[in-house]
């Protein structure tokens, strides 16, 4: 089939977005999966049974290998990843097994299979923080996380391929997500949830680090514009221009849930902690035709709607934080 698809991690936050929006194209799309924690088939509820869908870790060459076999796909779209700064810096073995021997697995698989694009989803995190300025795609990496060490391995890991054996693929870069179905450990739906329980919002700091949003649905779409027209060996950054410091965000969210601001307690920054992320993304403008639909205050009205539309996932998920946000946030 011409138009037949895998996509790793396609039940996560990010990847099941991409699912949903890609189906609509007529693609026949194979999900890998594992099924980590941050894992959930509720996010492919709307496309249940017009997809197929494999739990298996992509490091795991044996079990990828016979999935290609099988399937033969055209075309890769890989997601899949451990993708929490915290947990990595608690404990970093999972973040680099998967995310970078998991893609050179997967690397391998696709070469062997001859096919088409393999589009590798990245992170704006590969080159550090910037006071000044902004990244662009030339930039040098610079990683601070293990997270993000292994992000930028896994980045120069396909970019060897594509040097190397001529691979066909292309490194998508975007800068830090938000919207709905996204697991509450991350910085926004954290405050959403606390804020809704009306308990203690966790900052980092002073909560002066900046951070650029983009909204999932704007990262699935141009995800989908670059598969489409992204050129085989380029890294395309994609961002929206929505900066804003923690602080900023975390009494947006409040203010809109008319919460008070003593709710706000700022905790013992993060290791390493990186200032301000802050992306060039005109190649993607000029070079493809996209850019971000979304600004930031439509935006986060829309994904705390989703929560307080959807507060049972939300509560179900924060039931198995707690211990975590206890060894986190002190």
């Amino acid at each position: 089939m011409k138009n037949k698809i895998i996509v790793t991690g396609g039940a996560s936050f990010i990847g099941s977005e991409f699912v949903r929006q890609i189906i609509k194209r007529g693609f026949k799309i194979i999900v890998i999966d594992k099924l980590t924690y941050a894992g959930d088939l509720a996010r492919l509820g709307e496309v249940k049974g017009k997809i197929e869908f494999y739990k298996a870790d992509i490091s795991c060459a044996s079990a990828i290998g016979k999935i290609f076999k099988k399937e033969k796909p055209k075309q890769i779209v890989h997601f899949a990843a451990e993708s929490h700064v915290d947990r990595s810096i608690l404990s970093s073995d999972e973040f680099i097994r998967t995310n970078i021997q998991g893609t050179q697995v997967l690397l391998d698989a696709a070469k062997l299979s001859g096919i088409e694009k393999f589009v590798h989803i990245s992170t704006d995190e590969v080159y550090g923080d910037i006071e000044e300025g902004q990244f662009c795609e030339t930039t040098p990496l610079k990683p601070s996380s293990p997270y993000s060490a292994s992000k930028a391995a896994a980045d120069l890991l396909v970019g060897s391929y594509v040097r190397t054996f001529k691979f066909p693929a292309v490194i998508v870069r975007p800068s830090n997500n938000y919207g709905q179905w996204q697991y509450p450990e991350k910085f926004i739906p954290v405050i959403i949830y606390k804020a809704l329980k009306g308990q203690r919002i966790p900052v980092y700091g002073k909560g002066l680090n900046v951070r650029e949003w983009l909204h999932v649905s704007d990262c699935a779409g141009a995800i989908g514009e670059i598969l489409k027209k992204g050129k085989i060996g380029e890294i395309y950054n994609v961002g929206s221009g929505n900066e804003r410091k923690n602080i900023d965000v975390a009494r947006a969210i409040i203010d809109f849930l008319g919460k008070p601001h003593s709710l706000i307690e700022f905790v013992q920054d993060r290791p390493g902690h990186d200032l301000r992320y802050s992306l060039n993304f005109s190649k993607i403008k000029k070079e493809i035709g996209w850019q971000a639909e979304y600004n930031f205050d439509c935006g986060i009205k829309d994904t705390i709607g989703w929560y307080k539309d959807n507060f049972n996932w939300l509560e179900k998920k924060a039931e198995y934080l707690r211990g975590y946000w206890k060894k986190v946030y002190v």
